[in-house]
């Protein structure tokens, strides 16, 4: 689950380690997630495999390698990982902000849960770390990239009014369900999300 994560610009300060939005709450993921992590994964994994080319690989020894990876992301200021929890507490997806995209962006990535899709938790987290994304320091841009065969994952950016940028090359190895080709969406400080 380790992306590789190129520092363009480093924001001066952090998003918030919690996030409420609707009956949502993002929180910051740490290794003391790894059981319930692993679990929302190996339940996912039929629903991720197409898209997510980490989860072809998923066992415990990868999500732990997320989750440090991703405590050392926060540590550096360009990488924030948020566990999506319903009003219960349990994990319903995973969201990100990775500062790979060049100066000044970040790129939002998410999964939902596969018993858990179709009910607007990616787009409420996507729209919710927009604007936290958008608050920080050195960020003027967020952009959302998405394999074109991923008509699911395009349409969260569509609805909270991201701009489609067009297709571009993507991943050189797609995940099994992917072109290989990446419709890439942008949302600029000062434009106003649809939702």
């Amino acid at each position: 689950m380790a992306d590789v994560v190129v520092p363009w610009a480093v924001p001066v300060d952090r998003p918030p380690e919690r996030i409420a939005v609707g009956d949502l709450m993002l929180e910051r993921w740490t290794r003391g997630d790894l059981e319930e992590l692993f679990d929302a994964i190996s339940a996912s994994i039929d629903h991720l495999l197409p898209w997510m080319a980490w989860a072809s690989h998923h066992d415990c020894d990868s999500v732990a390698e997320f989750l440090f990876e991703s405590e050392k992301g926060w540590a550096r200021g360009d990488r924030f990982e948020y566990a999506v929890r319903d009003r219960l507490g349990g994990v319903v997806g995973s969201v990100g902000l990775m500062g790979r995209i060049g100066p000044g962006g970040l790129e939002i990535g998410y999964w939902v849960h596969a018993a858990h899709v179709r009910r607007g938790i990616a787009t409420l987290a996507a729209g919710a770390l927009t604007d936290a994304a958008l608050r920080l320091g050195g960020v003027d841009h967020v952009e959302i990239h998405h394999d074109e065969a991923n008509l699911a994952s395009g349409a969260v950016p569509a609805r909270l009014g991201f701009r489609d940028l067009g297709v571009f090359r993507g991943e050189p190895n797609p995940a099994p369900g992917g072109t290989g080709r990446d419709i890439r969406w942008r949302m600029d400080r000062g434009e106003k999300m649809s939702v």
